[in-house]
């Protein structure tokens, strides 16, 4: 039996799957914990990866590795290849006000010209969260430290450099799939665009990684012989973990909430709503991404007291409407809309909806609500959806998933829960070993479905109530 690993080196934690290349079988796995905060020092990373592939019962006998991660954080390094300081991770939300100046300064003073330039050149318009405005972030706020950095690469891009024998800054290697998170990155031309990048650093160039095929052996692991594939981010991961094809929405509710679509088309929103990402496979991969996601529940069961599935039980007692309460969840601030201060807003709050059932029911509501905007917003790009994948922590929950159909407004299918970031990735490791023109055809997991009436009158109310939560 030939064996494969794959990484998901994600916010949280750093998962490690071991798998059959030939069917994908699961041979054993392990995790380890990563540090809190939004801003992490990358060492952390590697020692988590280490304790996650001990748990595993270690990699001496895997073929192949790849490295799925969290996407847009910004790691420097120094021309020795030192981490000059730590990484911003995609949820810092610190440069929030460098992507408003980066919109403008492409526009030339001109907002809306600025953004439909940004969504020409590179398919995206700047946030907070993406690595462009980070850098912008470090050249005014830090520039000591902007001036050092010789090098800017992802996590994911650090780490598989970490793993590799080539540990020169010329040995940095990323994919199209997360470079194309970083807004100097265009996944139509696919080529850097360093005049942005020179923006962003004001003046300043620092090395990028090189850009590597989605099927390309990138080197060796440091101290053995297994094959290196390129990685890639987490949503194309989880989008090769569980073989999305063309026509699949796929909606993640993890630390975040992500909608991603797989389409041979690029895509190019002006209004910032729908990065034009691309996948781990050659195609595209529009994406809608929420900072308020699982962790809304996680908010709303500790105000209840309750744990998580008493927090469903209580959801699937109360109406559908939750009588007029109306959470809009901005808890962290939030991403889409680009609203990096907004606070959380509840409307509708009366002696009548002043229940734990009414409560819980309008959190998840909420938290719906807004990713069943992320699907239209995808779908008014001229992307197909045909079908609806349902995963993340969240949804496990049966509120999440028996509410969610009524409210995206078409069936949803649910896989067991799985490491989908880490499977994705040790796809493409038996990928990058087997040379093949495509990933291997493993046996996917079996889907769950669910189907409902569509929820009369929830997302009118939502969108009425966030249209005043807007200038927050």
């Amino acid at each position: 039996m030939t064996l494969v690993a794959g990484v998901d080196t994600s916010t949280q934690a750093c998962k490690v799957v071991v798998r059959d290349a030939a069917t994908g079988q699961l041979v054993r796995s392990g995790r380890a914990a990563h540090p809190g905060g939004t801003e992490v020092a990358p060492q952390a990373w590697a020692e988590a990866f280490t304790a996650a592939a001990a748990a595993a019962g270690g990699l001496d006998d895997v073929a192949a590795l790849s490295v799925g991660g969290q996407q847009h954080g910004m790691v420097c390094l120094d021309e020795d290849g030192a981490v000059v300081r730590d990484a911003l991770l995609w949820n810092d939300v610190r440069s929030a006000g460098a992507a408003a100046d980066l919109i403008r300064e492409l526009g030339e003073g001109d907002e809306a010209v600025g953004r439909q330039a940004w969504a020409d050149a590179v398919g995206i318009v700047p946030v907070a969260s993406f690595t462009a405005t980070k850098l912008r972030w470090l050249a005014d706020a830090e520039p000591a430290n902007a001036d050092r950095t010789a090098a800017v690469c992802l996590p994911h891009d650090w780490l598989t450099w970490q793993l590799s024998a080539d540990r020169s800054l010329g040995g940095l290697v990323t994919d199209r799939g997360d470079a194309s998170g970083t807004a100097y990155w265009s996944a139509r031309t696919g080529e850097y665009r360093p005049d942005l990048l020179e923006l962003a650093m004001r003046g300043r160039r620092p090395a990028v990684p090189r850009v590597a095929g989605p099927a390309e052996a990138v080197g060796k692991l440091r101290g053995g012989s297994a094959v290196l594939g390129p990685g890639t981010g987490d949503n194309a991961a989880a989008a090769l973990g569980l073989a999305a094809r063309p026509g699949d929405v796929i909606v993640s509710i993890g630390t975040s909430g992500v909608v991603s679509a797989v389409t041979t088309t690029a895509v190019s929103d002006p209004t910032g709503t729908v990065a034009g990402f691309a996948d781990a496979s050659g195609n595209h991969l529009p994406l809608v991404a929420t900072m308020n996601a699982a962790r809304v529940l996680d908010a709303a069961a500790a105000l209840l007291g309750v744990d998580h599935q008493t927090l469903s039980d209580l959801a699937l007692s109360a109406t559908s409407g939750a009588g007029g309460l109306v959470l809009v969840p901005y808890l962290e601030g939030e991403r889409t809309p680009n609203l990096p201060r907004a606070t959380g807003s509840v409307h509708g709050l009366t002696l009548r909806t002043s229940t734990p059932a009414y409560w819980a029911r309008a959190a998840i509501e909420g938290l719906l609500c807004g990713l069943a905007d992320g699907i239209e917003a995808v779908v008014a790009q001229g992307v197909t959806v045909e079908r609806v994948l349902l995963i993340g922590g969240a949804a496990r929950s049966p509120a999440v998933q028996q509410l969610a159909p009524g409210i995206f407004g078409r069936p949803v299918l649910v896989p067991p829960p799985g490491e989908y970031v880490a499977d994705g990735a040790a796809r493409q490791a038996a990928w990058a070993l087997s040379g093949a023109d495509g990933p291997p055809d493993w046996e996917q997991p079996g889907l769950s479905t669910f189907e409902s009436a569509p929820a009369a009158g929830v997302r009118e109310r939502y969108a009425e109530v966030r249209g005043r939560t807007d200038g927050q």
